[in-house]
């Protein structure tokens, strides 16, 4: 048995919702996304995830991404922050660890920040840092979105619109393969 054979039914709710079911999502879309993580491959869910970090029926995806960040540990902090930074400019990465009180960082290459390093990070920084990052290479959506399918949990702290989007995207997947 596939994956789809195991959440077909469930995934059926959310084809054709579209921005009326992102606005009012149904109440146990947090438990169907978990239904869902659990059986679907990474890769789908992480479509899931770039088409609600895309949408326009959820929040910039600096402020999702900010959500995310705070609810995360250390090392996914960490990893999340070292995605971003390998997309940013040296100007911006400057300008954004100064304001971390992480300005020695900044020499030749992309630093990569230890966990420590990134619990340093305000929300405001991480913000501006997703922000540039995603205007100078907007594919950093998906690498993101990559990185998160495989902390399905945090993914849950984005909320039932966000939720609903992704698991929308995922049934479109379904129905597609």
């Amino acid at each position: 048995m596939n994956w789809t054979d195991k959440v077909g039914n469930l995934l059926r709710q959310y084809t054709g919702g579209g921005a009326a079911a992102a606005a009012q999502p149904a109440p146990d879309v947090h438990a169907h996304f978990d239904e869902v993580a659990q059986a679907a491959p990474p890769s789908a869910i992480a479509e899931g995830l770039t088409a609600a970090f895309n949408s326009d029926k959820t929040p910039a995806f600096g402020q999702m991404l900010t959500t995310l960040f705070n609810n995360s540990t250390g090392d996914q902090k960490a990893g999340v922050i070292n995605h971003l930074l390998a997309s940013v400019s040296p100007g911006t990465l400057s300008q954004v660890l100064s304001g971390a009180g992480l300005a020695g960082l900044v020499g030749s290459g992309t630093p990569q920040l230890t966990p420590d390093q990134a619990q340093k990070l305000s929300p405001e920084a991480v913000q501006q840092l997703a922000t540039h990052a995603q205007n100078a290479n907007p594919s950093i959506v998906e690498s993101v979105s990559n990185f998160y399918a495989q902390h399905t949990t945090l993914v849950k702290t984005l909320g039932g619109a966000a939720l609903t989007i992704a698991l929308a995207k995922v049934a479109e997947r379904q129905r597609q393969g």
